[in-house]
């Protein structure tokens, strides 16, 4: 029973451990496009292609389910997916939709008007891709009124962590943080819009400070997929856990076990 977990990189890692801790009895299929990593700075039509064969895969190794756990992905691709791709009785999943959920305190199933809510003032920190897409603005103002999003390409920092670099990322981290607050002085809340960025949240949140409310959407996704198959157990694949990659094995399984502070093999996809 394994469910897949795909993203470009590494980055979702932190949406698997979150899985994982979430739904121990769950098996799941981690896919790294490790060979065309970063997306954040492809074309959409790039991202769809490749996001596309990533998840063939997945349905290919037994999953029914896939997460993308990718924010590239998502606010590029998956729309589209879900309109003219998704084969019957397959599901592909984004990570957008838990965190408007936390954020405007309303299910995503609730079609009731947009609303006003608590927060008015948003930081959104993101790839050029996912910031260019405006996907995350779409979704939010389907459900809220009166919301003012300012968005900042974070330009190197998916790089600096692929390549293990977290001087150099958490450096480039408070440049984009001051370089946003310039055009936001007092945010309320920041996203973490790509799921690199928790394993710099401290850094986020202290180039913030302590009053602005950081999102991370690892949490937020493990919580969401729980509640998901308690509604949809049939979509639980046939699969075994496993470890995929396009790149190299060994330096992806160095990077992902340097990331997650233990022991992860990634294999040849």
């Amino acid at each position: 029973m394994a469910i897949g977990v795909f993203d470009s990189g590494l980055g979702g890692l932190t949406v698997l451990e979150a899985a994982q801790k979430r739904l121990p009895d769950v098996e799941f299929v981690y896919f790294a496009d490790s060979a065309h990593a970063p997306y954040g700075v492809r074309t959409a039509d790039d991202i769809y292609n490749l996001t596309t064969a990533a998840v063939q895969r997945l349905f290919d190794a037994g999953c029914d389910l896939v997460i993308l756990a990718c924010n590239t992905a998502s606010a590029a691709a998956l729309r589209r997916m879900q309109e003219s791709w998704v084969p019957e009785g397959k599901r592909v999943l984004g990570v957008f939709v838990p965190l408007i959920e936390a954020m405007t305190e309303r299910q995503w199933g609730d079609n009731s008007p947009p609303r006003e809510v608590a927060v008015k003032h948003v930081a959104l920190f993101a790839t050029p891709a996912t910031v260019s897409s405006r996907a995350f603005q779409r979704e939010l103002a389907f459900r809220a009124i009166g919301v003012d999003v300012e968005a900042q390409a974070c330009g190197g920092v998916v790089d600096a962590i692929e390549d293990g670099d977290m001087i150099l990322a958490e450096a480039l981290v408070r440049s984009h943080v001051d370089a946003l607050k310039r055009k936001m002085p007092e945010p309320q809340a920041a996203i973490l819009g790509c799921t690199h960025y928790p394993l710099l949240q401290e850094t986020f949140q202290q180039a913030l400070g302590a009053d602005v409310q950081v999102y991370s959407q690892a949490a937020l996704v493990g919580e969401s997929l729980a509640d998901y198959l308690d509604r949809h157990p049939d979509k639980m694949g046939s699969g075994s856990a496993a470890y995929l990659t396009t790149g190299d094995p060994k330096r992806v399984s160095d990077r992902a076990t340097q990331f997650m502070r233990r022991q992860i093999s990634f294999v040849s996809a």
